[in-house]
């Protein structure tokens, strides 16, 4: 008779359901804009070759997230699909990616006590009315979710999903892989699916079906996410997530596709997004007033998509009563040359307020 095996204890410490438990959850996310904005990573594909060309870049970003208060390590898997692959010509390097990208993660998040999460994401391959497209994307899903169990990941994070059918495919396949599903949706310009759920009925729709976390993310800054959360919120028995870009969306222009920037300079395409969106970007401190305002409205699991930077990680950490390691460098203006307090800066203190 074999005699069954203790399982070990995770070097990673308490899981998703434990951790929600006691408070709420970050996970840091926006590997895509930051990257690309370090010079490491091409807008427009926007495929993470990164992680096999500098993986010690990827690996460097986990770091500064877990630093800045992230409790969760997610696999740069996004974008890491078939598809995307496809269309640059290199299908060649979908498994060594998505099989680098994990283990990347899971050396920081096994060093640092954190969750390791897993990731896939919206195809542009699914069709509401074309069946084929369904098996497609569930193969797909497969192969990514298949790699991510292998590496022993503590749940997936499917994001970014338009089409509820699309993240109904995507919790099916994480679900038969027995492994805790985040699910995040997208409100676009009208806050509804592409297939015609309201968010909050999307939201129920996958938390009956399974899902441990629901939620929205990306396209929308927080100003214009969060109406949406309290009805998504009350909407579900399970912990809610939001992870907006820290862009300053506005009831005219909701998403950041639809910013416009007055300044006169041409742009490449027209308009700001994705590269040119340095104009609109929230500071730190709208995104600890939108971490109050989200936690109120019922959010548990919070984080931000792309264009989030370490520095607005921290204030959402922070604001949630949490003392990362970067808090040791959080600001203090009373050590401030022109800002100071101390009675031997008056003198320039005084210079400074007079040009004001």
């Amino acid at each position: 008779m074999t005699v069954p095996q203790p399982v070990p204890e995770s070097p990673r410490g308490p899981g998703l359901h434990e951790r929600l438990a006691s408070g709420p959850v970050v996970c840091g996310e926006g590997y895509l804009f930051e990257l690309e904005r370090r010079g490491y990573l091409q807008a427009g594909a926007f495929v993470p070759e990164v992680v096999l060309d500098h993986p010690e870049e990827v690996a460097a970003l986990h770091r500064q997230f877990v630093h800045a208060g992230s409790d969760v390590v997610e696999a740069f898997t996004y974008y890491a699909h078939r598809e995307k692959l496809r269309v640059i010509g290199k299908d060649d390097i979908l498994e060594p990616l998505n099989r680098q990208a994990l283990e990347l993660a899971r050396g920081v998040a096994d060093s640092t006590g954190t969750l390791l999460a897993g990731n896939i994401c919206n195809t542009g391959v699914y069709d509401p009315a074309d069946r084929a497209t369904h098996e497609t994307v569930r193969g797909m899903f497969t192969e990514q979710v298949g790699w991510a169990a292998e590496a022993g990941v503590d749940f997936v994070i499917g994001e970014t999903f338009r089409y509820l059918g699309e993240a109904r495919i995507a919790l099916e396949v994480i679900r038969e892989a027995g492994l805790p599903a985040v699910m995040l949706l997208v409100a676009g310009h009208e806050p509804v699916t592409r297939d015609g759920a309201a968010m909050a009925q999307a939201c129920r729709e996958l938390a009956e079906r399974g899902a441990d976390v629901v939620g929205l993310n990306c396209v929308r800054g927080p100003a214009t996410m969060l109406p949406l959360l309290g009805p998504v919120a009350a909407a579900v028995d399970v912990p809610v997530a939001a992870l907006p870009v820290p862009y300053r969306t506005h009831p005219e222009q909701p998403t950041f596709h639809a910013l416009r920037d007055p300044a006169s300079t041409p742009l490449p395409e027209g308009l700001p997004f994705p590269t040119a969106l340095d104009p609109f970007t929230c500071h730190r401190y709208e995104i600890a007033d939108f971490t109050r305002r989200a936690r109120a409205a019922g959010v548990r699991y919070f984080g931000l998509c792309c264009g989030g930077a370490p520095h607005h990680l921290r204030a959402m950490a922070e604001t949630l009563g949490r003392t990362p390691p970067a808090s040791r460098y959080s600001p203090d203006m009373s050590k401030h040359v022109y800002l100071g307090a101390d009675p031997r800066l008056r003198a320039a203190n005084q210079q400074f307020r007079s040009v004001l």
